[in-house]
């Protein structure tokens, strides 16, 4: 579709909870947003096209708590 990763997280993220009239709490790293995030085994969002449909995630934080897998 001829966007950049970056553009790709953002339409993930922060217009995805736009959408959903939820980004004053959701979608982005600020502070009194909830704290839900993903960390991933690569060091770069370069690795991310390659790797679809393949677990990546190596931790979740969900509402500032860290998840287990």
């Amino acid at each position: 579709m001829g966007l950049s990763i970056e553009e790709i997280i953002t339409a993930l993220t922060i217009n995805a909870a736009a959408a959903v009239d939820r980004a004053d709490s959701v979608g982005s790293l600020e502070i009194g947003k909830k704290a839900d995030i993903i960390i991933l085994e690569y060091p770069s969002i370069n690795f991310l096209p390659y790797h679809v449909g393949v677990n990546i995630v190596e931790t979740v934080i969900k509402n500032g708590e860290v998840v287990n897998l």
